[in-house]
């Protein structure tokens, strides 16, 4: 049995990093079209959002799909950028947090750790983790006036509907230049 001081070293020795370095630079295509997928998606979703849904009170933005605009353009080989982890990570997610708000909207500080919590957790049970999910959860739960009166339509709208779109420009932009394809796999 290994002596309670080395189990703590060794613990505290995994803080260090490994010796793999820094991830390698892109070059200067993948970085504008990455640029050019994060400004026609968002650009989209604010542009619906101002302009055709504005009298309804209606906004398609939310910040996580800024994070998921980095793993859909950026980083679209990355598994957890792939229709289903979008998709279902931002809707499973939406569910949780506004159930998580529902429920318990009176102790805030339980509902948001109890909604990203579990918002992981049902991502991993259902293979579809998608980081930026976690933040959709986050956002059901912070208690603003808007989403609350969203209250289960959140889950559709924005939380279904942006990542929708958010989709459709991923396909057309990530196919145009030849050195990339998206996606990888649908589900």
């Amino acid at each position: 049995m290994t002596p309670p001081e080395n189990r703590l070293r060794a613990y505290f020795r995994k803080w260090r990093g490994t010796t793999a370095g820094s991830p390698p630079r892109v070059n200067n295509s993948e970085i504008l079209w990455s640029w050019l997928g994060a400004f026609a998606g968002i650009g989209l979703l604010a542009w619906l959002g101002q302009y055709s849904f504005s009298a309804y009170s209606l906004h398609l933005l939310i910040g996580s799909f800024g994070a998921s605009a980095v793993l859909l353009f950026g980083a679209p080989r990355s598994p957890l950028a792939q229709p289903r982890n979008l998709l279902g990570g931002h809707a499973l997610s939406a569910a949780v947090g506004v159930v998580c708000w529902q429920l318990l909207h009176g102790q805030p500080v339980l509902a948001q750790a109890l909604a990203v919590a579990t918002a992981i957790a049902l991502m991993h049970l259902t293979r579809c983790l998608h980081p930026p999910g976690g933040a959709t959860a986050l956002i059901a739960t912070l208690g603003s006036a808007e989403i609350e009166r969203l209250g289960y339509w959140y889950i559709l709208w924005p939380a279904t509907t942006g990542p929708l779109l958010l989709l459709a420009v991923a396909l057309v932009v990530n196919n145009l230049p030849t050195s990339r394809r998206y996606p990888l796999v649908w589900w």
